[in-house]
């Protein structure tokens, strides 16, 4: 009953504030993050309250499975952008933007805490300079693909946009693995090459090989069904299979085997859509069973960011540090890699500004990251302050950019009319 209980008040609660936030124009990712961080343990969870919101981060965490879930519709959605007859056209820039602004946020993230390090030694160390430079380069791609969705967006920065964000995932776990990986080294004094070069190659490829298998398994599957709803049901089981066995974690050996989920399920959209002939018509009908449950997903992310990084005022100042940084180096890294590929004035401008908003991968790096003990915690409360700032402005900043290059366009007058004519015939009947 708590679950279920948890399940509608997130549901209703986000929706009710993006009403409230339509009047000042900001996305419902927005208003999604904001209604978790009020209804969670921080704010109305307080009261300790049944029904009113979450009274404790286990409540929060009991919900994770639901995250899991909408992460991994999120990803197979993305994998739609992966066309081959699209990747003809932008792949090459896709790769080189994709692979050059994560690097240039971590190089500067890195320079940006090492001088803080050279200046206060004793308020952060060189694993976490090296581990939190890693980080840096992860970017959130649920908020953005939701912003995509609910403004419409389209045109060609938007798609450049979404198959960037995917990459950025496989970018990020090599980066992450190769930096923590010396971190570790800093910390134990011993090396460990399977760590830092081997387990990271291994994920990717298992993920990718894993996705590749399901996306062709569902494919087949979709031959003995002649009714689009049953190929509906199919899909999304598929995807919720996928997920479950992207969960799955073993050792052989020395070496560590285990999935990103976002990776695995991004390999199946992305085969499924480029073999099934059916797959525009179910990914359609995809995306519509699919908005509760990312409304849930960000309502549910809302409660979980921690607003007590705030009272640490040596964390305040390294995590704004951690933002400008991060900030510029993938304004920097996009704009120049934009301008190297010979991208159009528009994209060179706007596309790092689309790039800001950080969350779940982060947040999983950042769990990781607690294996390095005490030193583990700052890496984690920067992370959480961090991902608290660019959840919330992330997705508005994601719309300013669509909007100033002309792929987020305002409803059409005659479409404004009709709705104005229906409320009004609504209103008269009562």
């Amino acid at each position: 009953m708590s679950i279920l209980l948890s399940v509608s008040i997130s549901l209703l609660a986000g929706l009710i504030m993006t009403r409230l936030f339509k009047k000042i124009k900001l996305p419902s990712v927005t208003a999604y993050l904001i209604a978790g961080v009020l209804i969670g343990p921080y704010c109305l969870g307080r009261l300790n309250i049944d029904g009113l919101g979450f009274n404790n981060m286990h409540e929060v965490e009991a919900l994770g499975l639901i995250s899991e879930v909408a992460l991994g519709f999120i990803a197979f959605s993305i994998g739609n952008e992966f066309r081959v007859d699209e990747l003809k056209k932008t792949g090459k820039q896709a790769l080189v933007i994709g692979v050059l602004q994560a690097v240039t946020a971590l190089i500067l993230v890195d320079l940006a805490l090492l001088s803080v390090y050279f200046v206060a030694p004793e308020v952060i160390t060189l694993p976490q300079v090296l581990t939190l430079g890693a980080i840096a380069t992860a970017t959130a791609p649920a908020a953005t693909l939701m912003v995509v969705r609910q403004y419409k967006a389209h045109g060609p920065l938007t798609k450049l946009l979404l198959p960037i964000v995917a990459l950025d995932d496989a970018v990020g776990l090599v980066a992450f693995a190769v930096s923590f990986g010396i971190a570790k080294t800093l910390v134990s004094g011993q090396v460990d090459l399977i760590s830092i070069l081997v387990n990271p190659i291994i994920e990717i490829v298992c993920s990718l090989a894993l996705g590749a298998i399901m996306g062709c398994v569902l494919t087949y599957l979709e031959k003995f069904f002649n009714s689009n709803t049953n190929r509906l049901n199919l899909t999304i089981g598929a995807v919720f299979l996928t997920a479950s066995l992207s969960m799955l974690h073993f050792n052989i050996g020395p070496v560590s085997i285990h999935f990103s989920s976002l990776l695995t399920c991004m390999m199946l959209g992305t085969v499924f859509c480029n073999i099934c002939p059916l797959s525009h018509d179910l990914m359609e009908a995809n995306d519509k069973w699919t908005s509760p449950l990312f409304a849930i997903f960000f309502v549910i992310s809302g409660a979980e960011l921690e607003l007590k990084v705030f009272t640490s005022i040596s964390i305040v100042i390294i995590g704004v540090v951690y933002i400008i940084s991060r900030s510029l180096g993938k304004y920097i890294g996009a704009f120049l890699s934009a301008k190297v590929t010979k991208c159009s004035s528009a994209i060179c401008k706007y596309l790092g500004i689309t790039l800001l908003p950080q969350a779940g991968v982060a947040l999983g790096m950042c769990a990781t990251a607690m294996q390095l003990g005490e030193e583990g915690n700052l890496i984690r409360n920067i992370t959480l302050f961090a991902v608290l700032i660019y959840e919330i402005f992330g997705p508005m900043f994601t719309r300013m950019a669509l909007t100033a290059a002309g792929e987020i366009k305002p409803m059409p007058q005659h479409v404004k009319e009709r709705r104005s004519a229906k409320l009004n015939a609504v209103a008269e009947r009562k």
